[in-house]
């Protein structure tokens, strides 16, 4: 039986990845900038190099489905955009408030890829999302307990 997929469907939703990823990559590398943790520094600059990666991954299927030029601009989620904004006003409010920012971002892209995956996509492309959503829930949990860290410390 032949899968009826949409493949503008999907590759609007892999466009839509990519930007959540991309914009992602912009606020980690902020992070990475002025969080004073250094552990915590550098889990924030191992993380740019992974949504970078992921980007790229997803950036290859959409050439395989045949879009030729995948930059992307304006499809950004406007409450990704928010969430990463808020990271520019908290710079000077510690690692905790960029934590609590870090986490807002983290939230929107967590929702991104469950959103993704409830579409109707191949079965390699499922997998590829699937794997990455892994990454970015643990992510995003590890993010949280920063941020609580910082709390009771």
């Amino acid at each position: 039986m032949a899968e009826n997929i949409d493949h503008e469907k999907v590759k609007a939703t892999l466009s839509k990845l990519v930007d959540v990823l991309k914009d992602s990559h912009k606020g980690f590398t902020e992070l990475g900038k002025h969080i004073k943790d250094e552990p915590t520094r550098l889990f924030f600059l191992k993380e740019t190099q992974e949504r970078a990666n992921f980007a790229g991954e997803l950036e290859n299927e959409l050439h395989r489905l045949g879009v030729a030029d995948v930059h992307q601009s304006g499809m950004v989620s406007g409450t990704l955009h928010r969430a990463w904004g808020e990271l520019k006003a908290n710079l000077g409010g510690g690692d905790h408030a960029l934590l609590a920012t870090a986490e807002q971002g983290e939230d929107v892209a967590k929702k991104a890829y469950k959103l993704a995956l409830e579409e109707h996509l191949p079965a390699d492309i499922r997998d590829v999302l699937t794997r990455q959503q892994t990454h970015i829930v643990a992510s995003h949990d590890r993010v949280r307990d920063l941020r609580d860290a910082k709390v009771s410390s």
